[in-house]
């Protein structure tokens, strides 16, 4: 028996959090009592987003992180762990300095992004990472090519439960354009499927149009805001504590 799991087996998500809560969240919760400013960390199995008021506090964070897992025989990945300057401040403080627009990170399967929204005001966007969206759809494809000679009923069913998991992960708000790429190119591989069911198919834009009325779910943001999700209130419309 050794010490290692494969990536992406079952057990790995399991194992990174009994191990990292020890190694990790203890610690931080420690760490940022002696902050300068405020913290704000993330982790889902071992990924992490921090979030740092000063950068000051990010070096040193970094620096510190470092040290503290080597001591338990762990690394950084490195380059996927870096400092980006991110917020309300990011764009005019990078303008300044004629550095463009603020740089973007992935995290869970989302870049995120600075944007504005309707009334000038920072917006936090995320959009369906590309290259987890190409991916998914690589595999999609093939799959779909596969089972191109079963029932359309069945062809059906099976896209619909796929697409509706699909959305039931990623629509999120400012996500929708995402969203509608990924349902126009399934359904194009699901007409290209079908088509090579046979030589001489009678299958047109037209009819295809009616399965995708049918079966395929429309393409829209199914989750809120993290300020309106967490908003519980109780009957006297009192915030919940």
């Amino acid at each position: 028996m050794n010490g290692r799991t494969e990536e992406g087996a079952p057990i790995s998500p399991l194992l990174a959090n009994i191990y990292l809560h020890y190694v990790f969240d203890l610690w931080v919760e420690k760490w940022r009592r002696g902050a300068k400013g405020n913290v704000v960390v993330v982790r889902y199995a071992d990924d992490l987003v921090l979030g740092f008021q000063y950068k000051s506090d990010a070096q040193r964070f970094r620096r510190e992180l470092r040290e503290r897992l080597e001591g338990f025989g762990l690394e950084l990945h490195p380059t996927k762990t870096r400092l980006v300057r991110f917020g309300r401040y990011a764009s005019q403080d990078r303008a300044e300095r004629g550095k463009g627009k603020p740089e973007t990170f992935d995290f869970l399967g989302f870049t995120h992004f600075c944007g504005k929204s309707r009334r000038g005001r920072f917006l936090l966007m995320r959009w369906v990472s590309k290259v987890r969206m190409r991916a998914t759809l690589k595999v999609l494809r093939r799959r779909i090519l596969k089972r191109r000679h079963q029932p359309v009923p069945v062809q059906g069913a099976w896209l619909r439960s796929v697409i509706r998991g699909y959305f039931g992960y990623y629509a999120v708000p400012t996500s929708f354009e995402r969203l509608a790429e990924f349902r126009k190119e399934v359904i194009r591989a699901w007409y290209r499927a079908l088509r090579r069911r046979s030589q001489r198919t009678r299958l047109t834009w037209e009819r295809m149009k009616i399965l995708v009325e049918r079966w395929i779910p429309p393409a829209r943001i199914l989750h809120p805001w993290p300020d309106e999700r967490f908003d519980a209130r109780t009957r006297g419309r009192s915030p919940v504590r």
